[in-house]
């Protein structure tokens, strides 16, 4: 599985389009997920709203075993591979 995971995290970089707001949240709390696990970082004050944004996503996936977010992870990155091209 981490071959397919990490082949899908240079995948991602090389598509056609950026994906939309949504689409890289969702590839950002996968990706953490499967790296470090549960969130493990206070979350980030009022003023940084990238950084809230990023660590409700990550929070969004808590409970995920790494294995689960890998494979969310490569799954979401071939479809985005169908919707974007690469």
């Amino acid at each position: 599985m981490t071959e397919s995971f990490e082949k899908a995290v240079e995948d991602v970089k090389v598509l056609k389009q950026k994906p939309d707001s949504g689409e890289l949240s969702e590839l950002y709390g996968l990706y953490k997920q499967a790296t470090v696990g549960d969130v493990n970082i206070v979350r980030p004050g009022f003023f940084d709203l990238t950084g809230r944004a990023k660590w409700d996503a990550w929070q969004a996936k808590k409970g995920l075993s790494k294995d689960e977010a890998m494979v969310a992870y490569v799954n979401l990155v071939e479809k985005l591979k169908e919707k974007y091209g690469i």
